[in-house]
């Protein structure tokens, strides 16, 4: 698989040329500079492939080319941005880059209630506690009816907590959910913005009314919109994972489980509508199976995010080190190598494959990268997981 690693543009701490030196291959990043629902213009897009392409890298992957609330919730200016989007992935087919990683997440991103959760060995890593975020949900939210989307222990919890949760703690799980983990990635909320509960509460009310089936449906009518653009430039898209895979704030989640999934490719069948297969985000999940997913839906894969997650309890889960967890990531490796010569023999493309939300480690904390991006963190995982990569190939030999 091709080694690649996720940058975010020409004003990230961590620049091209230090991953050069760490033996990364293809780069994946996005315009994040656009607003979501603007075109992505031909210029643009070959400024930055270019920049890319002068340190003796490649644009692998876009990561994202955000898909805006207005398409999943079918608000009436869906076909306006599905157009736009349409134009997008035409320009980017014209500079040559071909898979698109994109998500159908309403609202949130994804979700941690600590971005630096101490390990015995002096290292972080993102944790998610179930009680806290239900905290997050009845208390600071307030939102109507939450108390009956968690269990009774879980509410319990919650009513203990509010005994002694001070004023700085709610303002920090408030940045953690929707601030710090949204900002840096084209979300919804941004760093600054004066009202962050308000706005959230705002999005939230656009999926009144929302279900599962209508989330679905709206899905299918993007994906049957957008897939004759893909079939022209040979454009793989490959859909993320829900993150956490449950569902949260009353909001609809159809990217969670086998299920979801066969449903998903089942609905558009066509080669170009696949997954990102994250190997974290679906090992958050219990009911899941990471290793025969990932043998049941190899061939759809155009994406594979190498992470790993330890589920403790209670809808609690904390991410692992890349050699542990439920993501059994050597399997996955030789799963996806096999996958990725089987492509090959029939002259097809390669699969691009990146580690993320690595621990932060050594002076990561002290560069205050994006959360789960630290740089030492990630090279290390690079490092681990190029090493899995390297064992299985000598054992296919």
């Amino acid at each position: 698989m091709e080694k690649t690693w996720r940058w975010f543009g020409k004003k990230d701490k961590i620049t091209l040329s230090m991953l050069r030196q760490i033996g990364v291959e293809g780069i994946v990043t996005a315009l994040h500079e656009v607003p979501n629902g603007e075109i992505w213009t031909e210029e643009a897009i070959m400024d930055l492939k270019n920049y890319i392409e002068s340190f003796g890298l490649r644009w692998s992957v876009v990561e994202s080319l955000p898909v805006c609330e207005a398409i999943k919730y079918a608000g009436p200016e869906r076909d306006k941005l599905i157009e736009n989007y349409i134009i997008s992935l035409e320009n980017l087919g014209k500079c040559g880059i071909k898979t698109i990683c994109y998500n159908f997440m309403p609202v949130l991103d994804w979700a941690r209630t600590d971005l630096k959760h101490k390990w015995d060995d002096g290292s972080t890593s993102l944790y998610f506690d179930y009680a806290r975020f239900a905290y997050f949900d009845i208390k600071i939210l307030e939102r109507e009816g939450a108390e009956k989307d968690f269990p009774a222990d879980i509410v319990a919890k919650v009513e203990e907590l509010d005994k002694t949760m001070t004023p700085e703690e709610k303002h920090d799980l408030v940045y953690t959910i929707i601030v710090k983990t949204q900002g840096f990635v084209n979300g919804n909320i941004n760093e600054g913005d004066k009202e962050p509960i308000k706005k959230f509460k705002g999005l939230l009310d656009l999926y009144k009314g929302i279900d599962k089936a209508q989330l679905r449906e709206n899905m299918k009518y993007f994906l049957n919109a957008i897939m004759p653009v893909c079939e022209k430039w040979d454009i793989n898209m490959c859909v993320h994972p829900d993150d956490p895979p449950m569902e949260v704030l009353g909001l609809p989640r159809i990217v969670r489980t086998a299920e979801d999934i066969r449903w998903m490719l089942n609905a558009v069948d066509n080669p170009h509508n696949g997954l990102t297969f994250c190997a974290g985000s679906l090992s958050a999940g219990e009911q899941n199976d990471v290793v025969a997913m990932a043998n049941e839906f190899a061939s759809r894969t155009h994406f594979v995010h190498m992470r790993s997650c330890n589920v403790l309890g209670g809808g609690n889960f904390i991410e692992a080190p890349h050699t542990g967890g439920r993501g059994h990531l050597v399997e996955l490796a030789r799963i996806f190598t096999k996958e990725e010569r089987r492509r090959n023999a029939n002259n097809g493309i390669g699969l691009p494959m990146r580690v993320d939300h690595g621990k932060d480690i050594l002076d990561d904390a002290v560069n205050d990268y994006n959360p789960g991006y630290g740089f030492y963190g990630r090279m290390l995982a690079l490092g681990l997981v190029g090493g899995m990569m390297a064992a299985v190939e000598d054992e296919l030999k």
